[in-house]
């Protein structure tokens, strides 16, 4: 029977991971970046878990968990649970950078090569890294509010190349196009740029209130009320914004998929406000903050979808042709 020409298969999920990686397709490549988007909105609401359980220094050391030991070991002054999802959020942090590994790997392997992937996947792994030695300032300080919140403030900003990457594998290398006026891009970058002072406006509210990761840990000297309220001041500001956009976009006949970007933004940003204040007027209770912080990475993510939709790259460019190595049927 003649050999087929194109590539077979497997279905050995290994096998398939394997290929992804170094036999990548755009949408392989797509898909990756989809992963790195997840896990930094993942690891977001691990930490959430970490501040919540009072588990912030569950593990006393760095980069060892305790002593000479690098994972966790019985302990006079921890709790073993503390202990346990201190670790656990760490062990996340191996997986964020494993993907960031391999979507580095699938964005050099891809023919032809596009060298703004390349750049936008190679951002992945090194924030990974910044990520993890502020990690280990903030054991080293003892959740100190500003190593903390600055602890949390990596992941959105490593969460701009992820999405970034997860969009632009998908689009073509065209000069970009604009699908809106200048006044309706720049009140797009203005909503972006006031969910990133709210979610900065967060980390002090965090780091005033009781979840700052340890009983005994240092907090802001602020009242909890006032940040609060300034915190509430920014998420309406944000909410009136998005009202405009969509009004704007209604009103000048935007394209569908920008429309409904924005949409999706202003639903995700109503939800995430009813989660702040069920959590404000029943005291804080730790499930609502987590579900507050996951949900705030979902807003950012939608937020930089709307600039993204903003513009047109053009479709991707044909495959390139496949090699005799990648026509060789793989076992399944």
């Amino acid at each position: 029977m003649a050999e087929r020409s194109d590539v077979v298969p497997s279905r050995n999920p290994l096998t398939r991971a394997w290929s992804a990686v170094w036999h990548p397709t755009p949408a392989s490549l797509r898909l990756l970046a989809l992963l790195g988007v997840i896990g930094n909105a993942g690891i977001i609401a691990t930490g959430g878990a970490v501040r919540v359980t009072e588990s912030g220094l569950g593990c006393p050391d760095w980069p060892k968990c305790t002593g000479d030991s690098l994972v966790p070991t019985a302990h006079p002054e921890h709790a073993t649970v503390n202990m346990a999802i201190e670790f656990g959020n760490r062990m996340l942090t191996f997986l964020v950078l494993a993907i960031g590994v391999a979507v580095f790997v699938a964005a050099l392997r891809l023919r032809p090569r596009r060298r703004d992937l390349l750049l936008l996947a190679a951002a992945q792994p090194a924030s990974v890294f910044a990520q993890a030695i502020v990690g280990g300032i903030v054991v080293l300080t003892e959740l100190h509010p500003a190593s903390v919140g600055l602890h949390f403030l990596i992941s959105p900003a490593l969460l701009i190349f992820c999405v970034a990457l997860w969009v632009r594998a998908g689009e073509g290398d065209a000069a970009p196009r604009p699908l809106a006026g200048r006044a309706v891009r720049r009140l797009i970058l203005s909503v972006v740029g006031v969910t990133a002072v709210l979610m900065v406006a967060g980390t002090v509210v965090t780091g005033t209130g009781p979840h700052a990761g340890d009983a005994e840990s240092r907090r802001w000297g602020f009242n909890i009320e006032d940040v609060a309220r300034i915190h509430s001041a920014f998420a309406w500001l944000t909410v009136a914004l998005t009202v405009v956009l969509l009004a704007v976009l209604w009103r000048t006949g935007a394209p569908a998929p920008l429309r409904r970007r924005a949409v999706e933004l202003f639903v995700i940003e109503l939800a995430q406000g009813a989660i702040g204040y069920v959590q404000y007027f029943t005291g804080v209770p730790a499930v609502l903050v987590v579900l507050h912080m996951l949900g705030s990475a979902i807003m950012w993510i939608a937020a930089l979808r709307v600039v993204f939709a903003a513009r047109d790259r053009g479709p991707l460019a044909a495959p390139a042709a496949v090699t005799e190595e990648r026509r060789t049927p793989q076992p399944a």
